[in-house]
C-alpha cells in the first residue's frame, strides 16, 4: 500500500516537468479515435507507447470503419468541479480508514481521470493553465467519465443508472444485456470482450498478476458488480504487506485501491476492477487481480452480468 501511494506522488510530480513539451496531435486523434472506437489505448497522453500501438493492431484487425473526430475540444471548468473535496491521502493504511472518502487530491486529477488522461498531459496541453473554477481549458476529446455519487452496492445490485425508465405503472425493464465473453490474456496484458459471433466489441489494457500472485489461468464466471466499493484490507492476503498492520476497511472513492468498480468473479478473492493510478496500467503488476483504468472498468461493468463467462488464458 505504501508504494502505491509513493506511485501516486511520482506520477502527479511528473507532471509539472511534462508542461512545455510540445503536444503530438497526429498520435493524440489516434488515441482519442481509439477511445471512442471502444479499443481503448489506456491513458491519453500523445505517446505511441505500447499500449496504444496494441490497441491500434487490435482495431485494424477487426477491419472496423475509422472515426473522425478531432483530438480536442475546449472544457469550462464549473462550480461543481471544483467544489471536490480534494483530499491529501496518507500512505499509513490506518490513516487512510479514518477518511470519509479516498476522492481526488486536486482538480487537476479530476479533470484529468475525467477525460481519459494523466496530469502530466493536461498541464502540456495546457501550459499557462491555473485549473480553476470558471477556466477553460483544452482536453481529448473523450467520452467523460462521469462519477454517479452512488454509494457503495452489494455484488450484483444494479445501480440506477442502469435501470429502466420509471413510469406511472412503475420502472420499465431495461434493455437486456448481449451475451458477451471477457478473455483476459496474460501475455498481452490485454483484455477483450467478444460478441457471440466472436467479434471484439471492446479492447483495454489491463494489469495482471506477478510471480508472487499470478493470474489464476482458467474459466470463470461473473458473480456481480459493485459500484464504488470500499476495499477490505487483509494483510495476509498481501505477500508484500506489513506483518504489523490490522485489517481495515478503505473508504470507496477514485483513489481506493480498487478504482471505482469491482467485478467480482467466481474465484475467490479475485475480480476485475478500476486503479487510483491509471498510468500504470499494462506496466506493473498487481496482486492476483485483473486492473483497468477506472473508465474503462466502468465501461466493462456495463456489459457483463451475473454468470457472463470470464477466461484467464497465458
Amino acid at each position: 500500500m505504501k508504494r502505491l501511494t509513493m506511485i501516486v506522488v511520482l506520477v502527479l510530480a511528473q507532471a509539472s516537468a511534462a508542461a512545455h513539451r510540445p503536444v503530438n496531435l497526429k498520435v493524440l486523434k489516434v488515441q482519442v479515435e481509439l477511445d471512442r472506437a471502444g479499443f481503448s489505448p489506456g491513458v491519453i497522453d500523445g505517446r505511441m507507447g505500447p499500449t496504444t500501438k496494441k490497441a491500434l493492431a487490435t482495431f485494424q484487425k477487426q477491419r472496423k470503419p475509422k472515426l473522425a473526430v478531432g483530438p480536442i475540444i475546449r472544457y469550462l471548468i464549473t462550480p461543481e468541479d471544483a467544489a471536490g473535496p480534494f483530499v491529501t491521502i496518507p500512505s499509513d493504511v490506518m490513516q487512510q480508514e479514518s477518511l470519509p472518502a479516498l476522492g481526488y487530491t486536486s482538480l487537476l486529477e479530476e479533470m484529468a481521470e475525467r477525460f481519459h488522461s494523466t496530469p502530466a498531459f493536461l498541464q502540456q496541453l495546457n501550459p499557462d493553465a491555473r485549473f480553476v473554477e470558471g477556466e477553460e481549458i483544452e482536453v481529448p476529446n473523450v467520452e467523460p467519465m462521469v462519477i454517479r455519487g452512488l454509494p457503495s452496492k452489494p455484488a450484483g445490485e444494479t445501480p440506477p443508472e442502469q435501470l429502466g425508465p420509471e413510469t406511472k405503472h412503475g420502472r420499465e425493464a431495461a434493455p437486456a444485456k448481449p451475451k458477451v465473453v471477457v478473455t483476459v490474456s496474460k501475455t498481452n496484458s490485454a483484455l477483450t470482450v467478444t460478441d457471440t459471433g466472436g467479434r471484439i466489441v471492446f479492447y483495454a489494457p489491463v494489469t495482471t498478476g506477478s510471480k508472487h500472485d499470478p493470474l489464476p489461468i482458467g474459466k470463470w464466471k461473473v458473480n456481480g458488480v459493485q459500484f464504488n466499493p470500499t476495499f477490505r484490507y487483509n494483510p495476509q492476503l498481501f505477500w508484500d504487506a506489513d506483518p504489523r498492520d490490522a485489517k481495515a476497511t478503505i473508504p470507496a472513492g477514485p483513489n481506493n485501491p480498487v478504482g471505482l468498480v469491482w467485478i467480482d468473479i467466481s474465484k475467490e478473492h479475485y475480480g476485475l476492477h478500476g486503479t487510483p493510478v491509471p498510468s500504470t496500467i499494462g506496466r506493473t503488476q498487481s496482486h492476483g487481480c485483473v486492473r483497468l483504468t477506472n473508465w474503462d472498468a466502468l465501461r466493462l461493468a456495463g456489459m457483463v452480468k451475473p454468470g457472463t463467462r470470464v477466461i484467464f488464458k497465458k
